[in-house]
């Protein structure tokens, strides 16, 4: 191949290149950009539904879902319950928030007539910054409690780098080692309990000491549609870049070239 067909082919390889590279990119952040997008559309779709399912009749005690499909079927609807604390069970869920504060989440499993149990999100506690494993105590009473609340998923999990996934204190709780450790049967879900009073701000924190307003999903909505903008605005920023580059500046190179007075 004579040297000048080599030094056309190399520019052109290169071009070739920077143009796939930059299309994958562009298919990349457009990509994020709509998947932010759906995030928010699922959080506003579960906010109805929990809506909708929270102007149901309060779900019976004997009612309560047996399996996990027949659970997810039935969260975010009232529930009254009466059992028996185990206290001795109760665990920490650490690094949650509660309007905007870091602490715990306290987990604690409820004693059934039946001999089932379920696991109750009781609220929030903030932690101690200065020594986290000093536990601000929680009032659990002995004996029979009735409980109000809404049936829910499982505590979310969280990131987890290592340790924290036994006693008091852990990062998350899986339910079904959970029930085998604590040797006790586990109904699928969970209850997030909520204020006697229906509030949704009481006046004053409850006897237990726990804070109980549960954020709702479609609370974020703004974080969403922020990191999509800003995906969107990276996806259109390399694709002005591409024209610049690979379009118009080399056609504006050309022009001035050929504009050029020959030399003598």
């Amino acid at each position: 191949m004579p040297r000048s067909d080599v030094t056309m082919a190399r520019p052109s390889r290169s071009v070739a290149l920077l143009w796939i590279a930059a299309l994958l990119v562009m298919l990349l952040t457009a990509r994020l950009g709509f998947w932010q997008l759906d995030r928010a559309a699922q959080k506003l779709a579960l906010q109805a539904q929990m809506q909708q399912r929270a102007m149901l009749p309060t779900l019976a005690q004997a009612d309560l879902p047996q399996s996990a499909e027949a659970a997810a079927q039935q969260y975010y609807r009232r529930v009254a319950l009466q059992g028996r604390w185990l206290g001795q069970h109760t665990v920490y869920l650490d690094n949650r928030q509660m309007n905007a504060r870091p602490g715990f989440f306290v987990v604690t499993p409820l004693l059934l007539a039946d001999g089932t149990a379920l696991l109750v999100q009781r609220g929030w506690v903030a932690r101690d910054f200065i020594d986290r494993t000093r536990l601000a105590p929680v009032v659990t009473p002995d004996g029979t409690v009735q409980v109000l609340g809404r049936l829910a998923p499982a505590p979310s999990k969280l990131l987890q780098l290592g340790g924290l996934d036994s006693g008091s204190i852990r990062q998350n709780l899986d339910p079904e080692a959970f029930a085998l450790e604590i040797q006790q049967p586990l109904r699928p879900g969970s209850v997030q309990q909520t204020d006697d009073s229906g509030a949704p701000v009481p006046a004053q924190l409850p006897a237990d000491g726990l804070l109980r307003q549960w954020p709702a999903p479609a609370v974020d909505l703004g974080k969403h549609h922020g990191y999509a903008f800003q995906w969107f605005s990276l996806c259109a920023l390399i694709a002005g870049l591409v024209v610049w580059f690979l379009v118009l500046r080399p056609r504006l190179l050309t022009r001035k070239l050929s504009a050029r007075p020959p030399s003598s």
